[in-house]
């Protein structure tokens, strides 16, 4: 009997030193993130955050886009984009916008064809790796993301070469989405009012799956948000901090 009692009371301080730890990790990893903001699916610097798992340099950081020198200007991201695009083999896919912020570099990547956005892309300034934008570049793109849920499946292929990849090249989404273009700026707007109030957002840039649109505030680009095409879901992008400069492709 003394000796389960003993057991017991090891296994208890065994779970109390455990959870002091984790509360540790989790309370050095919240002070080093960008501040959670509501309304983001898994905004506040969540697994999806960047330079998290999803983030620059981890799990999908190492696609064909990679290289080992850091980005000193839009010029030198705009080519590190373009060299990623090239390595897809998808001739109808073309560069359309980069952006400059403060941890990160930026890109829409469009269908020639159809002038539908197809993907979102990340660089990582200290590196040059360039990989697939997390959130809803990877969740709720119905075309070119691996993890896409309607009509891309596991296998949509975004990163070529990479442990999800199937093969490059959009899939077709089985519905239509049931929210325009102006209802998602709608949406935008009213999760500005209640969390940002003051700020407006610009026309919204239109991929399968949902929308993508640009904060401003005082007339300068302030973040971004993205709006699911077929609930309305508002997801607020935290990973890429301050504003710098952009350039259209």
């Amino acid at each position: 009997m003394a000796m389960k009692t003993r057991m017991i009371v090891s296994l208890g301080a065994a779970l109390l030193v455990g959870a002091l730890a984790l509360s540790t990790v989790s309370g050095a990893f919240a002070q080093t993130r960008p501040t959670p903001v509501p309304g983001g699916m898994m905004g506040g610097g969540g697994v999806m955050g960047g330079g998290g798992v999803m983030g620059g340099g981890g799990m999908m950081g190492f696609g064909p886009g990679a290289q080992a020198a850091p980005l000193q200007s839009l010029d030198s991201a705009q080519q590190a984009f373009q060299r990623y695009i090239d390595s897809t083999g998808n001739s109808d896919l073309a560069l359309d916008e980069v952006m400059q912020f403060q941890w990160n570099y930026y890109a829409i990547v469009k269908e020639q064809s159809t002038g539908i956005g197809a993907i979102e892309l990340l660089a990582d300034p200290r590196n040059g790796s360039v990989f697939p934008e997390m959130g809803p570049n990877m969740m709720w793109n119905t075309r070119y993301s691996p993890m896409a849920t309607l009509g891309g499946g596991m296998m949509g292929g975004m990163v070529p070469g990479g442990m999800m990849s199937g093969t490059w090249g959009p899939t077709a989404p089985t519905t239509q989405p049931s929210v325009t273009a102006e209802q998602a700026q709608q949406f935008a707007q009213q999760w500005l009012d209640q969390y940002q109030p003051g700020s407006a957002t610009e026309t919204p840039d239109a991929f399968a799956g949902y929308y993508t649109v640009h904060i401003t505030s005082g007339g300068q680009v302030s973040g971004m948000l993205s709006i699911n095409a077929y609930t309305g879901q508002v997801w607020f992008h935290t990973w890429h901090g301050t504003f710098v400069t952009s350039s259209e492709a």
